[in-house]
């Protein structure tokens, strides 16, 4: 059966909903859960993955592992909330894992308990929208002993909606009782916070260096910026802010650095810590705006590889910012000094503002997760396709560190959800929170990705979100699906 699926991928037949209903996507009997010990990968949602896979990735398996919704055995109350967004995944003693997830559109963060067979089994709000100001909880990223020499703490970026914007880290075991106590970072500064990502400790041994996205909407002016905290290892509370400047004289706005140019940039200390104080002077210093800098995220591998930081750029579409900012989404690079984390250059590898280039297709970049070979780069099409290449619903691209091609995995299948009563078709999805779960699962090639089902709400009219989370009748109410995608090299 599996052989005769991936046939009819590959001829472009079928699409992966359609395969889902065929064998209940490749038996739902656990695809290759013989790679790990315990683990055993399998559907656990009754709604399907509604996606189109690229014939290059037929080979790629989907399981939809927890969808709006969907009632967990040990507590049946718990809601799969609004807007899913930024995760993160450890792995217990006894063999079960523990997910975090940013509940975007609740304003809160969900901790998630999947068995050792990676079965959600558990859902519980550790964050709630009383503690965040129902500020909403972006991109975030975990810190572990294993990649940055302490922890584990999870970060996330207080961006939208309520008073709190900034750096939030949450303690991954904290106890639900304490839902409504939050600890922001007022070190790493205050900025519309889409994600803050701390690189690995090779990078700089006995350093701690983190990276602010500042996804910041201006009409006149790029002024999302990249925001930088430097410390000794662990310390998040006593370390030296900065932001990035591009050095080069040629360059004023971010669309003055061609697609495949380098230019020299340095970091440039900041005083400020509050939003507006922080923003006055960075551009008084020189730095450089972005329209919107999404997400972040580092290369995987050896020390130098650490010190390749990739920014998505998701971009606006204002009169005011033509020949500012960027339009339909970009990926920059950022290549920090061996010795000195504030000296660095950078480039932009991915331009979606050249109609005939290798990213024509690009249409709001959001979320990236970059691994030791590749980066995927996640969509949330801001609406407006104005060419051919761009009138496509929200994909996942690979883009291939060491060669640079680029190639499209999936685009969702909006329309053969919305025949099924999920979501609509003329609201985009964002797909999101996209991390490499290989190790920490024991299965190779495999990666956790989100959708943000925009248009799709409960039958009765109600919502999906979760009373204990937010209180807010003005929350944003749409469901959310949570996948493992198998057979992504990494």
């Amino acid at each position: 059966m599996k052989k005769i699926t991936n046939l009819l991928l590959a001829a472009g037949l079928v699409s992966f909903t359609a395969c889902d209903r065929l064998d209940d996507f490749i038996s739902d009997g656990g695809g290759e859960g013989d790679d790990a010990i315990g683990v055993v990968l399998k559907n656990h949602s009754e709604i399907p993955a509604y996606f189109k896979m690229d014939p290059a990735f037929s080979n790629v398996e989907v399981y939809t592992l927890l969808s709006s919704g969907d009632v967990l055995p040990d507590s049946p109350n718990f809601v799969y909330g609004s807007l899913a967004d930024g995760a993160g995944l450890l792995k217990e003693a006894d063999g079960s894992f523990t997910l975090i997830n940013n509940l975007e559109g609740d304003y809160s963060i969900a901790r998630i308990a999947f068995d050792e067979s990676f079965k959600p089994v558990k859902g519980e709000y550790i964050l709630n929208a009383e503690a965040t100001a129902y500020t909403a909880q972006c991109s975030g990223s975990m810190i572990t002993p294993e990649e940055h020499g302490f922890g584990p703490a999870y970060l996330s970026g207080g961006e939208w909606g309520g008073s709190s914007k900034g750096v939030f880290i949450t303690d991954p075991y904290a106890s639900a009782a304490n839902a409504s106590v939050a600890t922001m970072l007022p070190a790493l500064g205050s900025w519309s916070t889409e994600n803050a990502v701390a690189i690995g400790k090779d990078a700089y041994p006995g350093k701690t260096v983190i990276f602010i996205g500042d996804d910041h909407s201006d009409n006149e002016v790029p002024s999302g910026q990249l925001g930088m905290y430097v410390a000794d290892q662990g310390d998040l509370n006593n370390g030296k802010l900065y932001t990035l400047k591009v050095s080069d004289s040629t360059v004023t706005y971010e669309m003055d650095m061609a697609e495949g140019e380098t230019y020299a940039a340095e970091f440039v200390e900041m005083e400020e810590r509050d939003i507006d104080l922080l923003d006055a002077e960075a551009k008084e210093k020189g730095a450089m705006g972005f329209s919107r800098l999404e997400d972040i995220d580092w290369r995987r591998g050896i020390a130098a590889n650490q010190r390749e930081v990739y920014l998505a750029v998701t971009g606006r579409q204002k009169d005011g910012l033509i020949g500012k900012g960027t339009v339909y989404g970009r990926v920059y690079k950022v290549v920090l000094d061996e010795e000195d984390p504030t000296k660095a250059t950078i480039s932009c590898i991915l331009d979606g503002d050249i109609l005939d280039g290798k990213a024509k297709e690009f249409h709001s970049p959001d979320n990236i997760v970059v691994t030791e070979k590749y980066a995927y780069i996640q969509e949330d099409p801001n609406g407006y396709p104005d060419t051919a290449d761009k009138d496509h619903y929200a994909q996942l691209y690979q883009y291939n560190l060491n060669t640079g091609e680029l190639k499209t995995v999936l685009e969702c299948d909006q329309e053969a959800a919305a025949a099924n009563g999920i979501g609509s078709a003329d609201r985009n999805w964002e797909i999101t929170g996209m991390i490499d779960v290989s190790e920490t699962i024991g299965v190779d090639d495999s990666f956790i990705m989100i959708t943000q089902n925009h248009g799709w709400l409960p039958a009765d009219g109600s919502g999906f979100t979760d009373p204990l989370a937010n209180a807010s009748p003005d929350a944003n109410k749409e469901g959310s699906q949570l996948f493992l995608l198998k057979g992504l090299s990494n």
